[in-house]
């Protein structure tokens, strides 16, 4: 994940030359002074980059794959098995792979010729966006890119290479996440109905006082293990890229 960040390498590094700083941080030793600052135009960056994961991973398909995850837990009804933590490990891990193409052309087009001074820093940017926008692009339902770009008539569909990323974006995490309540809907559909059966039986033998869902969780866990659950979830998700 660290070959994207030369998407942001050029907004954040300052240009050569003097430029005014913005001090940061001040030491002052017993011989004398000295003041540590950035490029004053570096500084609105800086402030952006605590957010900076998070639109990474909005450009990949970090998104479609960690919100059906969640879903699947919610239909189960277990609300901390598996933790967010091992759902969000896995579904970075499962980013990682589906991703890994886009990531070794940026990586062999833009990072190492970059690092070996081959490439100047936006060069090396635009090389390394375009690939990520052609997976983007191929992902992003066509209504839903027309709703950002459907005044500009410069923009093809078809090519990458002219749909800017500031409308691809939107667009593209948009269709992710209906793609991922498409999917989760079908991951939850088999567990609402075991919650319904449940609930109907019960009510017929008088246990309205028993929670269904006591009674519901292990059966959609036995249901979710026999048909080896995870290995289908996963295939899925990869295939549907």
């Amino acid at each position: 994940m660290s070959r994207l960040l030369l998407l942001t390498l050029a907004l954040s590094t300052p240009a050569l030359g003097a430029e005014p700083t913005v001090p940061l941080l001040a030491v002052t030793p017993a011989a004398g002074g000295e003041v540590i600052g950035v490029p004053a135009a570096s500084l609105p960056w800086l402030l952006l980059f605590p957010f900076l994961p998070a639109l990474l991973l909005a450009f990949t398909a970090f998104t479609r794959i960690a919100v059906v995850l969640f879903l699947l837990r919610q239909g189960i009804g277990s609300p901390t098995a598996p933790p967010n933590l091992v759902l969000t490990g896995l579904a970075v891990l499962l980013t990682l792979f589906v991703m890994s193409p886009a990531l070794k052309t940026i990586n062999a087009d833009a990072y190492e010729p970059y690092l070996a001074g081959t490439l100047a820093l936006d060069e090396a940017a635009a090389e390394a966006a375009a690939p990520l926008k052609r997976f983007m692009l191929h992902q992003t339902r066509a209504e839903d890119l027309a709703l950002f770009v459907e005044d500009d008539p410069t923009v093809d569909p078809r090519r990458a290479e002219t749909v800017p990323l500031a409308a691809l974006a939107p667009a593209f995490l948009t269709s992710e996440l209906k793609t991922a309540f498409q999917i989760g809907f079908m991951v939850v559909l088999p567990f609402l109905v075991i919650d319904l059966v449940v609930a109907a039986v019960l009510t017929a033998l008088g246990m309205i006082m028993l929670p269904p869902q006591l009674v519901s969780l292990p059966l959609k866990l036995l249901l979710f293990v026999a048909v080896d659950g995870w290995h289908l979830l996963v295939g899925s998700l990869i295939g549907s890229f």
